[in-house]
């Protein structure tokens, strides 16, 4: 049994992806596709144990899947000649597939644009891809992107039930479309690859079962569109990149850099089908594409008999001109590698200080660690070793991050001029004068600058310019609040600190709040007919609504304040008044107390958190209802009304301006 086990996973895996795409070509749904194809996988489960392996399993499981598939069809009354045109097509399909006979090639190309389509975000394209086209399970792609096995089989639901929803055909490309649809294919196949070869989190520095799995995808995509040089310099670039994989780790799973590699060990098979791949994508023809010159870039490291027979002059050209044609921030930075290589240190530094202040490259742990080399290559030590614990602090993969702090190690270190940023910032945070919600606010905001300037930082160092760069990279698209309150923490750490003027760069913003919409008719009828509602709750929303008055203020109304008769309440110099639905509960909810607050908590506080005499009830012995309490009930009581929304705040009763009383 557990041979026959391991067949039909061996079998499963090489033939889901054709199995699915034919299913999905029969029935137009790639959900119920899959749905038949695990029917029919689950048919072999039960019968190959007892009657034996078929002579030919991929037929057989795809013979039984397209029944499945013809089944389904007749069950939903499909016309009676599409019935007869699937039936002689399984008849025709089941003798071409005994003979071993290549069909439906352009199905798994179909199946490959279908679950890499734009409409979909790019994590759901590489699970739904991983899924179809390579057989795995939600376990074995959780494991593989260090998710949960829940968050993978939600991200595939929710990719079928969008192409569903946006009506995607299981059909290639128009001609126009070709190029924005193929790029997308290509971007997945490339991160399921970077993500085996680099892994952005995790412990170990690669994974190598992604590496493959890309591979496989690259080569089978190669295979069904042969006129594409873009696909075939994919393949290329991924080969002789997996071609280093046992050169670019230690002993103990550290990295090793690409000019300290043996290159001995690099696998010159792999290097060669990259090279055969990288002549294929010439004699397509067209103008070289992004993954041409990456593959041109590679090709240039792999010819390279020693690191320093390395052409680098040849790669920063090449990365100049992948940066005229995809200008991002990282090819920036590779492209500032290549130059410091090239014509020294300094001309690598003056790219990489220019892309300081990128808020793309704001948590990329290579940027201070290319900086931290540059700086060391041109006698900087102190400097260095600074970039380099920012990289490490920056870095989310363990393997990584112990090597940053070993390059730290190794550049000697000197006695910081006074305090330090890391150490200013902790004494700051620690005085007993600071809330809690104080400490978390500023906190973002100091940790913000650690990371960015590094905890070793002297203090005397400072400068606002420096923090104005850092802020404007973390916040200067932000809402004007949200700047005044990363503002407000300079400010106080500076005046803390003795730093005078550290906020001289940032600027206060002008603050508006827009108003927010007030629920409709629907809502608040759902709302106030709800029996599941309590009491104190339905009391306070209906006076929120009825009154137009603050949160706060209805909050803060007593007993003695309020005028039954007349139905309002004095409030400081005003009055907060309301209608019949607030009139009619306000009594029961009172039952009878004449002093204290309103509106009342659940319970008793403790002895630690006892509240003035004014926001205590004399006779239940209960606090004052709290904004925050409040509105946390208020938010969950409302999500039930907008599954997609986290719930309402409770400004949403106040009535438009044609409701306001």
């Amino acid at each position: 049994m557990p041979d026959i086990s391991r067949t039909i996973d061996a079998v499963w895996k090489l033939e889901s992806a054709k199995i699915i795409a034919t299913l999905t070509r029969m029935v137009h749904d790639v959900g119920l596709a899959e749905e038949l194809a695990q029917d029919a996988l689950v048919a072999a489960l039960e019968q190959w144990p007892g009657a034996g392996v078929p002579d030919n399993p991929g037929a057989w499981l795809t013979t039984t899947a397209k029944r499945r598939a013809v089944d389904h069809i007749r069950r939903s009354r499909m016309l009676t000649d599409k019935q007869e045109q699937l039936a002689h097509e399984l008849e025709e399909g089941q003798g071409r597939q005994e003979r071993q006979e290549p069909e439906h090639d352009d199905d798994v190309l179909r199946l490959m644009f279908l679950s890499c389509h734009p409409v979909l975000p790019t994590e759901a394209r590489a699970a739904l891809t991983l899924r179809l086209l390579g057989g795995l399970t939600a376990e074995e792609i959780a494991r593989a992107f260090l998710v949960t096995a829940a968050v993978v089989t939600r991200r595939i639901a929710t990719a079928k039930r969008t192409l569903a929803e946006h009506r995607v055909p299981f059909d290639l490309p128009e001609e126009s479309e070709l190029p924005e649809r193929l790029s997308s294919v290509l971007e997945v196949i490339y991160l399921i690859f970077n993500e085996g070869y680099s892994a952005t989190s995790g412990d170990d520095l690669m994974r190598p079962g992604l590496c493959l799995e890309a591979l496989r995808l690259g080569r089978l995509l190669a295979e069904l569109a042969p006129r594409e040089a873009e696909v075939h310099a994919l393949v290329a670039l991924m080969e002789i990149q997996a071609s280093r994989s046992a050169a670019r780790t230690g002993p103990s799973g550290e990295p090793v850099q690409l000019h300290e590699q043996n290159r001995g060990r690099w696998d010159q098979l792999l290097v060669r089908r990259g090279f055969t791949a990288m002549l294929r994508a010439r004699e397509a023809g067209g103008a070289p594409g992004p993954y041409m010159l990456q593959a041109a870039i590679a090709v240039c490291h792999a010819q390279a008999r020693t690191a320093e027979e390395t052409d680098w002059a040849q790669i920063a050209t090449l990365y100049g001109a992948l940066d005229r044609l995809r200008p991002t921030a990282v090819v920036r930075l590779n492209r500032a590698v290549a130059l410091g290589m090239a014509y020294g240190p300094q001309a690598g530094l003056d790219l990489v200080d220019s892309l300081v202040a990128d808020p793309v490259l704001r948590d990329y742990h290579l940027l201070p660690s290319v900086r931290g080399d540059l700086l060391l290559r041109l006698g900087r030590g102190p400097e260095a070793r600074q970039e380099f614990l920012r990289a490490a602090a920056l870095a989310r993969n363990a393997a990584e991050r112990a090597f940053l702090h070993r390059r730290a190690q190794e550049v000697p270190a000197t006695a910081a001029p006074g305090p330090t940023l890391g150490g200013a910032a902790q004494g700051f945070l620690g005085r007993a004068d600071l809330d809690a919600a104080t400490v978390r606010s500023y906190g973002q905001t100091l940790r913000r600058l650690r990371l960015d300037l590094g905890d070793g930082m002297p203090l005397s160092r400072l400068t606002a310019e420096e923090v104005a760069r850092v802020c404007a990279a973390a916040w200067g698209g932000a809402a004007a609040r949200t700047w005044n309150r990363h503002r407000s923490a300079v400010r106080s750490f500076g005046a803390w600190a003795g730093l005078d003027g550290l906020a001289a760069g940032l600027e206060r913003r002008a603050e508006t709040r827009p108003r927010a919409s007030a629920l409709g008719p629907a809502q608040l009828d759902a709302l106030w007919s709800d029996p599941e509602v309590p009491l104190r709750e339905k009391t306070l929303w209906l006076l929120l609504h009825e009154s137009a008055a603050g949160v706060k203020t209805v909050l803060a109304l007593d007993v003695e304040d309020l005028d039954l008769e007349d139905r309002r309440a004095r409030a400081g110099r005003t009055w907060v008044s309301w209608r019949s639905g607030t009139a009619r509960l306000l009594p029961v909810l009172l039952a009878g107390r004449t002093r204290g607050p309103v509106f009342l908590s659940d319970r008793r506080p403790g002895p630690a958190r006892t509240p003035g005499p004014a926001d205590l009830c004399p006779d239940t012995g209960r606090r004052r209802l709290s904004y925050e309490r409040a509105e946390h009930l208020f938010k969950q009581a409302t999500r039930a009304l907008d599954p997609t929304h986290e719930g309402y705040t409770l400004r949403r009763l106040k009535p438009g301006p044609e409701e306001t009383p």
